[in-house]
């Protein structure tokens, strides 16, 4: 997989998209108000794999606001966090197909759990039907400031020369944080613990208390903690800078061009699989105007992540180009859990 710029991601997705959003309008009249009459027919359930506070949970509540608005029926964000987004999922997956349970998760849950776990209680492909990426979801590489490093390179070069000293921080197992700390363990040779956590809430805590050197955390709750100096913030993943924090470059950037780096996760909405194309048709179209609303905008960007807004269909192209890579991180890293 090549990796293009999150800029260009954006470009070809804005214009495929309205291409979608237009074909989703073309619809005989008689069959999109067919579709219309009957859903949503009562409140929708988004759930969110994880626990409140984090930037899934935030964006799942901007978005259901603004659903609801558009539906004229409540959207109820319920959490239900556990074993790396694997319980909520789970349940979206085993619930009626009928548009009124959604779900708002990461990439982990929806794409890389099936390489992590050999008896995942459901099947991504199969059971999820993929709605659309809202945004990509790059992370911070934060460091505690005990440790003397200002770059990845010399976090890898002191990794290295501090074999067996050193712990990694997550907010779950098999999130991004795990597989890319284990990378780094295994790339430097340097035995490092992993210290996973049940949110990003508690995990950045413990970051600036000192119980673990480094780890890749969200824009938003990284930030206020490197403004004042309790974390440093030394590198970004992907390859465009994040807006909240501009002057933070990129692992890229700093001559490190390993693909677990440039890799970039996302935020997505999905639903169970076997949800009739109409619904799905009509959910993404009120998305795209969801994601208009400045106020949602200012969400997606303030915690550190750019839209996307796939369209299903684009969704299902990315997802079958990301699979091979998030595949070759987990084998890298070394990570299988059951």
């Amino acid at each position: 997989m090549s990796f293009n710029d999150v800029s260009m991601i954006q470009r070809r997705t804005l214009l495929q998209g309205a291409a979608a959003f237009a074909g989703v309008h073309l619809v005989s009249g008689a069959q999109a108000q067919t579709g219309r009459d009957h859903w949503p027919s009562k409140p929708i359930r988004l759930i969110v794999p994880y626990n409140a506070g984090g930037a899934t949970d935030i964006l799942a509540r901007a978005f259901g606001e603004g659903l609801s608005k558009r539906v004229g029926q409540p959207v109820v964000v319920d959490n239900r966090p556990g074993a790396s987004g694997i319980v909520g999922t789970d349940a979206v997956a085993k619930a009626v197909p009928d548009g009124h349970t959604l779900l708002m998760s990461l990439s982990s849950s929806m794409l890389v759990n099936q390489y992590l776990y050999s008896k995942l209680p459901y099947h991504p492909i199969k059971d999820l039907a993929l709605v659309s990426q809202v945004s990509t979801a790059p992370v911070v590489l934060a460091v505690h400031p005990s440790v003397p490093v200002k770059n990845m390179k010399e976090l890898l070069a002191y990794a290295k020369a501090h074999r067996g000293q050193m712990s990694y921080g997550s907010y779950g197992v098999g999130s991004y944080a795990h597989l890319a700390g284990a990378y780094i363990s295994k790339i430097t040779n340097s035995d490092m613990n992993h210290a996973a956590y049940k949110g990003e809430s508690q995990a950045i805590q413990e970051l600036i208390s000192g119980q673990y050197q480094f780890g890749f955390l969200s824009a938003q709750n990284v930030k206020p903690h490197a403004d004042t100096g309790r974390i440093k913030a030394i590198a970004v993943t992907g390859r465009q800078r994040m807006v909240v924090m501009p002057d933070v470059p990129t692992i890229h950037e700093q001559g490190v061009l390993d693909d677990a780096f440039s890799l970039v996760g996302w935020i997505a909405m999905g639903a169970p699989a076997g949800v009739p194309r109409d619904i799905i048709a009509q959910l993404y179209a009120h998305l795209l105007e969801v994601a208009k609303d400045p106020k949602v905008q200012e969400r997606i960007t303030g915690a550190g992540f750019a839209p996307l807004m796939s369209s299903p269909e684009q969704f299902r192209e990315n997802y079958q180009r990301d699979m091979p890579v998030w595949k070759a991180l987990v084998e890298t890293a070394g990570a299988r859990l059951d």
